[in-house]
């Protein structure tokens, strides 16, 4: 890893910017000369070291060897991680890789936060298979030059003259005879072409300038088909529009991952957990497949952006969600309905009859008080849960009885009415990312000895400097306590409706909020909160409180 991290201050770009994409690609005369103006795709064989940087490592300057994905969306070599270092202040979530760190080189990025932890990097199959291409095509006829003797593949090849960005040095290597784009690609291999390279200089050939182009332009045109038949998007089968990769390998357009995730949180193609927040737009875009495409499918992955933007105008767009008025319900939990009001029969078949079987759950605000998030124009609070029927059980009289799991939480943006019952315009409520929870975790403890559990004779230490594990640890032994102490609150017919104590810190406040004595109006704050530290410092506040009453 030290190796790794000392090459990189002399190899890597000193302006990630120079990376070319469609709007900056340069384009060369008939001087060879390369200028900054935006290419065409007839112009790309002339362009053969920017189609060989779109896949070339930041920091060896090689082909991109076993992909590793970045949280910033940009790729490296799998062995060109940078140093790793410990993370400190960070006890959720408690997870393998989640405990290092390196600083990322793509400063020029504006996608890139500087550090990254491990455990949000993962591999890229997508990139694998692209980069493998370039190998395959270019790759062959490299191989087939390396079976000429060296003396002549080296005197006899093409001439090529670069300076590095940054440095302004001249530089210059003979190609081996198979073309351009295959001898940058050998060259790219050997790690003697960097990646930064720019003001590319073509010329001093002894091959015929017509015989290079030809060649050059059937193996580019073969590398353009063999590539554009692995870009589909498994879900909407066209060609990938913002790509973005999963945990697990796999790359999609954004708005398809979002599509799924409305339904499942499996990957499409292997059935993996996701893990991905359902709100997307945040997210970095896998930057190499991005280049990739800009560059090669221009008319293509315009048309597909203008397609795009019409269906998101388009009727249907948004929904609106009916609405049971009653009480609060949160995300994992479930939810016990008897429904006997004609509006919310009407509603609940409606619900039914929709095959989803998802309706909104929000709490009544009877007395108008000013909670958070309230809206003063309508009887209910602004935030509230998605509710799905899990079991449905008629009664003759034309009564029902529900059981419905929360899945996820929402923000009223409109309502109105329908036959007697609200219905809303709503946007899905995530909590924030965990580079982000990470972050407010270590900021909140970074004082010396917060770390630590506090002694028994030790005053009870404020909220904010204990760790998110010491939170969750103080509301279980709550919970634990009162249970020796025979509580009526934890009967046991409660555990067996809502499960026992979770010892995950993310389940942990839904749990305790559905079973705790309080009333609703305080545990309405929990509902909004989007982080889950921030949930745990309000369910240890509950605890300290409760533990000071006289039950």
């Amino acid at each position: 890893m030290e190796d790794a991290a000392e090459s990189l201050s002399s190899t890597h770009p000193t302006d990630a910017d120079c990376i070319p994409t469609i709007m900056e690609s340069p384009k060369v005369s008939n001087s060879d000369v390369s200028s900054s103006e935006e290419h065409t795709p007839s112009d790309t064989a002339e362009l053969p070291h920017l189609v060989i940087q779109l896949i070339q490592c930041q920091q060896c300057s090689r082909p991109l060897r076993s992909p590793l994905r970045l949280p910033c969306g940009n790729s490296i070599c799998r062995e060109c991680l940078p140093a790793l270092r410990l993370r400190t202040g960070i006890t959720y979530p408690v997870a393998e890789g989640r405990d290092q760190e390196f600083t990322c080189f793509w400063k020029g990025s504006k996608a890139c936060v500087g550090d990254h932890c491990v455990g949000d990097c993962g591999a890229d199959v997508l990139l694998g298979k692209l980069v493998g291409l370039f190998g395959e095509i270019l790759g062959s006829e490299a191989n087939k030059a390396n079976n000429v003797p060296q003396d002549l593949s080296r005197d006899d090849g093409p001439l090529l003259r670069w300076k590095t960005d940054g440095r302004n040095q001249n530089r210059s290597a003979q190609l081996q005879r198979h073309g351009w784009l295959g001898g940058l690609y050998n060259l790219a291999l050997e790690g003697r072409f960097p990646s930064d390279a720019c003001e590319v200089i073509y010329g001093d050939s002894t091959t015929p300038a017509g015989s290079i182009e030809s060649q050059d332009l059937i193996h580019f045109q073969t590398l353009r088909d063999s590539l554009r038949a692995e870009l589909d998007c498994q879900v909407c089968y066209s060609l990938v529009l913002d790509p973005m990769t999963t945990p697990c390998g796999h790359t999609f357009c954004r708005k398809c991952v979002a599509r799924v995730l409305d339904h499942t949180d499996l990957c499409p193609i292997c059935r993996r957990k996701l893990g991905m927040p359902n709100d997307l737009q945040s997210q970095p875009v896998n930057q190499t497949v991005t280049r990739l495409v800009d560059y090669l499918f221009p008319d293509q992955i315009s048309l597909r952006r203008e397609t795009s933007a019409q269906d998101e105008t388009g009727p249907g767009y948004e929904k609106n969600l009916p609405l049971f008025v009653c009480t609060l319900s949160f995300p994992t939990m479930p939810t016990f309905l008897h429904v006997f009001e004609p509006r919310y029969r009407l509603m609940i078949r409606r619900v039914l009859a929709s095959g989803n079987g998802k309706f909104g759950m929000v709490m009544h605000n009877r007395q108008r008080r000013a909670l958070p998030g309230q809206r003063e124009d309508v009887p209910f609070v602004q935030y509230g849960t998605l509710l799905m029927i899990e079991r449905y059980e008629l009664l003759p009289d034309g009564r029902s009885l529900v059981v419905a799991t929360g899945v996820s939480r929402f923000r009223i943006l409109d309502s109105g009415m329908r036959d007697g019952y609200f219905v809303a315009r709503t946007e899905r409520v995530d909590d924030v990312s965990l580079a982000e929870e990470e972050r407010l975790e270590s900021m909140e403890t970074s004082t010396d000895g917060v770390n630590a559990l506090p002694e028994e004779n030790e005053s009870d230490p404020p909220l904010d400097s204990m760790s998110t594990q010491q939170l969750l640890l103080l509301a279980r032994e709550f919970i634990s306590n009162q249970r020796i102490s025979g509580a009526p609150w934890l009967h046991p017919r409660v555990m067996l409706a809502y499960g026992p104590i979770p010892t995950d810190a993310a389940l942990f406040p839904w749990w305790f909020a559905s079973i705790l004595p309080i009333s609703e109006e305080e545990k309405y704050p929990i509902l909004a909160a989007t982080s889950v530290r921030e949930r745990l410092k309000i369910s240890a506040k509950w605890a300290r409180q409760l533990e000071a009453r006289d039950w």
